[in-house]
């Protein structure tokens, strides 16, 4: 091995090495032990694998030291092994060879109490002292900004994207109850994402205030394919089958949404609501818009880019802060919000950007245009 600093033990001739990141040139290594620090910056899982199968089978005793952070990456090998490591924990699954330690908070722990910074920090106090620790949350709590900076490195809590968008304390606060029945016959708008014919499809209906007492109602479904349920679940460690058995998800026939199903739906909507018009993504649409247009709505093309996007998103955060929405809190739809990462431009437009979050926000794309449709249009006849 070339290095130019290594720890040797020369009775024995072995020693520490410090290695570089590239996977190519670690196969047949003959290691006694890995220590793999932060594994959470690990861009794929190739060095990790390299490192850890096979590379020890000729020791009697082998040992991986696994360090990390939380990450940001819910695909990633680190937050493979932290779901293991919780697994084994909660006693879900059994390894022997396996023994995790995880000191962190809950998602649901208030991060602004010391208590849960005590869980993350065991030596709180000693290695690192308590008025760091309090500086640090009281910049996020000035920065909503640097939230998710506070909670993932300070709190060793999982989040979604570098750069947390819906406060979403704010967004359970809008968790007024929405009467599907009682919304017969008002007017709304809607807003249709439908992805790929293999992921997860959003129809969005917003209902416009009749006065300033009244607030936007929202009402949302979604749709995924029947025959992947279950591998979506194991793979994006979402819980799609529990929300398929509360209602939150329908599911359509096959390995691919069933769009004809999903026209059909929007049909039955149309005969309990007055749908003035339905927002689409232009790119990805065609056959169903000019079925719905045959059927009589109104459809209307929306642009994913800033000029399009950035008016509505923006509204909808003032609306979220200011209380004048009713979403009911739905789970799937407040997942997505929780997922949104959001792009900037110079100009200070945003929008969601679909690339960088880490899952899926297509609810929260169709809510942002039905919004807009219904800010612009309102109950006008």
């Amino acid at each position: 091995l070339a290095a130019t600093k290594r720890i040797v033990y020369l009775p024995t001739n072995s020693f520490y090495q410090v290695l570089s990141a590239e996977a190519y040139s670690k196969h047949g290594f003959n290691i006694h032990g890995v220590v793999f620090d932060e594994l959470h910056t690990q861009p794929n899982r190739k060095l990790f694998d390299v490192m850890t199968k096979g590379s020890g089978d000729a020791r009697s005793q082998p040992l991986f030291f696994l360090i990390t952070t939380a990450g940001t990456d819910q695909h990633s090998i680190c937050y493979e092994q932290h779901q293991k490591a919780k697994d084994i924990l909660e006693g879900r699954k059994h390894d022997k060879t396996f023994y995790p330690v995880i000191y962190g908070s809950e998602e649901s722990d208030d991060w602004t109490d010391p208590a849960t910074w005590k869980k993350a920090n065991p030596s709180l106090g000693e290695t690192i002292t308590l008025e760091k620790v309090k500086a640090a949350c009281d910049s996020a709590r000035q920065n909503p900004g640097e939230e998710n900076v506070f909670r993932q490195l300070r709190l060793n809590q999982w989040v979604k994207q570098a750069v947390r968008w819906m406060p979403m304390e704010k967004w359970d606060l809008c968790n007024f109850q929405v009467d599907a029945e009682e919304l017969e016959g008002r007017v709304c708008y809607g807003g249709l994402d439908l992805s790929s014919t293999t992921d997860i499809t959003a129809f969005v209906l917003v209902f416009p205030p009749r006065d300033e007492n009244d607030k936007f109602m929202i009402l949302p479904w979604f749709w995924i394919p029947e025959d992947n349920l279950g591998l979506r679940v194991r793979r994006d460690h979402v819980p799609y089958d529990v929300w398929e058995r509360t209602g939150h998800v329908q599911t359509t026939e096959g390995n691919v949404v069933h769009y004809g199903f999903i026209e059909a739906f929007i049909g039955e909507l149309g005969k309990r609501y007055n749908i003035r018009e339905i927002a689409f993504d232009r790119w990805g649409a065609v056959q169903m818009v000019q079925n719905l247009e045959g059927m009589g709505y109104t459809v209307v093309p929306f642009g994913q880019g800033f000029k399009d996007m950035s008016p509505p998103t923006k509204e909808l955060m003032k609306l979220v802060l200011g209380q004048s929405i009713a979403h009911a809190g739905h789970p799937v739809l407040r997942w997505m919000m929780d997922n949104i990462f959001i792009r900037t431009d110079p100009a200070g437009n945003i929008k969601p950007d679909k690339q960088k979050s880490t899952e899926k926000i297509d609810g929260a794309v169709a809510t942002i245009m039905a919004l807009d449709r219904a800010i612009r249009c309102g109950n006008e006849v």
